[in-house]
């Protein structure tokens, strides 16, 4: 498969607004996708994240889930590519002042707040495959936020509310960060499911005119081929 052809797929799931979407665009073309030089498939997990030059002192817990390249580029090394097309960046526990800086009014009532970011996540780290299947990865990710709100959360007497006050014109549009991470391929062979941890640390500032707001996240992830298993089973076939 050509760059442009990957390009222009990642622009094509990129606009994707769901993840039911994407993973029936995935299940559909998968099998095309995969080569003898190209793994694809679906990456998700759990992230959890957080974001400097606030008071806020929880990491913000949510799901991501998106579609990787995986491309050999010889012997050991990897290209490792994609989108996370469902994710988020954020914290949790802010304070008045936090509240402020975000561009955002308290309300009267007794909760708590939190910042939500949804970014299209956007890797390219160089891989080294080990024998043992174990591999590393490093790089930079680069972040298009397309959402961005404070939400606030309250229980009182047992009647829970939830309430979304949207801040994104106080976040920037772009972010771009660097990536180091580790995992497990878990049988060998192209269809093999791979178990990763990998760290993100922002470079760029999330909030607009606000120096050290940078995102960063600790993400749990779990990889799955597409089509690759079937594509090998025809190939010893034939």
């Amino acid at each position: 498969m050509k760059i442009p052809q990957i390009v222009s797929i990642l622009f094509f799931l990129l606009s994707l607004q769901t993840a039911r979407s994407q993973v029936l665009i995935s299940l559909i073309f998968g099998e095309k996708l995969n080569s003898d030089a190209i793994e694809f498939g679906l990456e998700g997990g759990i992230n959890l994240s957080d974001m400097g030059a606030l008071d806020a002192d929880k990491r913000l817990s949510t799901f991501n889930l998106g579609f990787y390249f995986d491309i050999r580029l010889k012997e050991s090394w990897r290209l490792y590519t994609g989108v996370l097309v469902k994710s988020k960046l954020g914290t949790q526990n802010l304070s008045s002042a936090d509240l402020a800086l975000l561009g955002v009014e308290p309300l009267e009532e007794a909760g708590t707040y939190s910042q939500y970011i949804n970014n299209f996540l956007v890797p390219a780290l160089l891989k080294y495959q080990f024998p043992s299947r174990i591999y590393a990865e490093a790089g930079p990710q680069f972040g298009l936020r397309y959402k961005g709100w404070v939400q606030f959360d309250s229980d009182v007497d047992g009647t829970e509310a939830r309430v979304r006050i949207d801040n994104k014109e106080a976040l920037n549009v772009l972010e771009v960060g660097g990536v180091v991470g580790a995992g497990y391929k878990l049988r060998p062979g192209p269809a093999g499911m791979t178990l990763g941890i990998k760290y993100y640390q922002g470079f760029s500032n999330a909030v607009k005119g606000l120096s050290g707001s940078r995102n960063n996240a600790l993400f749990l992830k779990f990889n799955v081929p597409i089509g690759a298993g079937k594509k090998a089973a025809s190939a010893v076939k034939s």
